[in-house]
């Protein structure tokens, strides 16, 4: 959702990035784009008239750092506002209370609230390995609880049965019973959604509120909804108090502006964004990654802290080692890094945190495919022999046919999966003769510095 912000703003950073020094005059065409750049991404326009007020002041007469040029340290000036108007640092959950701690989900219908449930109860199991119980109070929405049972099967969290016979708040009391009674740690309530606020609406959570006191009372927001979305968090507030926010849909095309509105305008947190389908898709929300995310600088970082969290470690453990060692890269190491790339949501993945990076532009034939490619880079791979797989050099002619006869595919596709393959091969020697050292100050020579 942020990338047409990301290119607006790296467009209008171009007229200042060589400027010698910072003046109201050399500023002035930059801050005009970046204010129809916010505008355009659907911020709200008491945030963006404070946005640019903040940049002017800070810019202007700024003493600038003696490691930073002008264009530089203009960039830092952004950056510091955008993490600002976020929030200033992670907000997570508060579960440091005598259990069960209660986590309450509301928000409209539609919004993704009975998949954030479920997501956020896979993320505090995997973060804390607490003993979680869920349960639907959603009476009135047709097989929202059993869309909550599969989900709770799926996550492997114990899941309290409801029905469409019994009344919100009888439900919540005997979750709450239940919980107590089982020694729970967490217990998660997924509320009704609504097409639209209504009073009956918020009666009934005031009374599930009421009863199960929760520590959290989590609104889940669409980042679809545009200014729609900070209107109706600042009347849920109003009535209920909420501590929190999940944005949802954050891997759509959606506009950034409520991201970049909603805590400024609310003063509430935004504690998690859904970045997709899976599971698995869940983030804490953190300003200082948002913020290097649209201004293009923090992407790597990011992806290899995902990275660590998802795949196999013993899987790199050993890659690494046969690198350093100065084994050789061979079709084995690549099927088992695909497999684990699937892990982390496949190469399309890697297009959406790199599709914007110059760097990148010149192999997207390598990255630009679907999860029907790895299926098909497995079956290549596994008709080879084991000597072909360890020198993939061998593989001429009468090989490939008969590779790609035993796979269902064609030769194109061999021939094709061993140029990527080839690709890869020689990024892992750069490795290997540069040394780890040399390659990590390569990344950082790429960003702004004492960011």
């Amino acid at each position: 959702m942020f990338k047409n912000l990301k290119k607006r703003l790296s467009s209008s950073f171009k007229k200042i990035i060589n400027k010698g020094r910072l003046t109201e005059e050399n500023i002035k065409d930059t801050i005009r784009d970046i204010r129809r750049a916010l505008l355009e991404a659907d911020v709200a326009l008491s945030v963006v008239k404070d946005f640019i007020q903040n940049v002017k002041n800070k810019s202007i007469g700024h003493q600038i750092n003696a490691s930073l040029t002008p264009g530089q340290e203009f960039i830092k000036i952004i950056r510091n506002e955008l993490i600002f108007i976020m929030g200033e640092k992670n907000n997570s959950l508060n579960l440091s209370i005598q259990p069960p701690a209660v986590i309450l989900l509301i928000g409209l219908q539609g919004s993704g609230k009975t998949t954030s449930l479920a997501k956020l109860g896979q993320w505090i199991k995997n973060k804390y390995k607490k003993k979680i119980l869920i349960v639907s109070t959603d009476i009135y929405r047709a097989a929202a609880i059993k869309q909550l049972q599969i989900l709770s099967e799926q996550i492997e969290i114990d899941f309290f049965k409801s029905t469409i016979n019994q009344q919100p708040i009888e439900i919540t009391k005997q979750a709450m019973q239940y919980a107590q009674l089982k020694f729970y740690d967490v217990l998660l309530i997924d509320t009704a959604g609504r097409l639209h606020i209504d009073k009956n609406m918020m009666n009934e959570i005031h009374e599930i509120k009421k009863i199960s006191k929760p520590i959290e009372t989590i609104l889940i927001v669409d980042s679809m909804m545009g200014q729609d979305a900070i209107n109706m968090a600042k009347i849920f507030d109003n009535e209920l108090l909420i501590s929190g926010i999940i944005l949802t849909k954050t891997d759509s095309d959606a506009r950034s502006g409520v991201a970049l509105s909603i805590r400024y305008i609310t003063g509430k947190p935004i504690k998690f964004i859904g970045t997709g389908e899976k599971i698995t898709s869940l983030e804490e929300f953190c300003p200082e990654k948002i913020a290097d995310r649209i201004l293009g600088m923090n992407d790597m970082i990011s992806l290899i802290k995902e990275i660590e969290q998802k795949v196999d470690q013993s899987d790199i453990q050993k890659l690494t080692k046969k690198i350093k060692t100065g084994h050789n890269f061979n079709l084995n190491d690549f099927l088992t890094q695909i497999k684990q790339m699937q892990k982390i949501g496949g190469l399309n993945y890697f297009i959406d945190k790199f599709s914007s990076n110059s760097q990148l532009s010149n192999h997207t034939s390598l990255l630009n495919t679907d999860e029907n490619t790895f299926k098909k880079v497995e079956a290549i791979i596994s008709s080879m022999t084991p000597k072909e797989r360890q020198q993939p050099i061998i593989i001429k002619g009468s090989r490939k046919r008969r590779i790609a006869l035993g796979s269902g595919t064609k030769i194109q596709d061999v021939n094709k999966l061993l140029k990527n393959f080839d690709d890869i091969r020689r990024i892992m020697k750069k490795i290997k003769t540069s040394g780890i050292s040399k390659v990590i100050r390569g990344i950082k020579n790429m960003l702004p510095k004492n960011f």
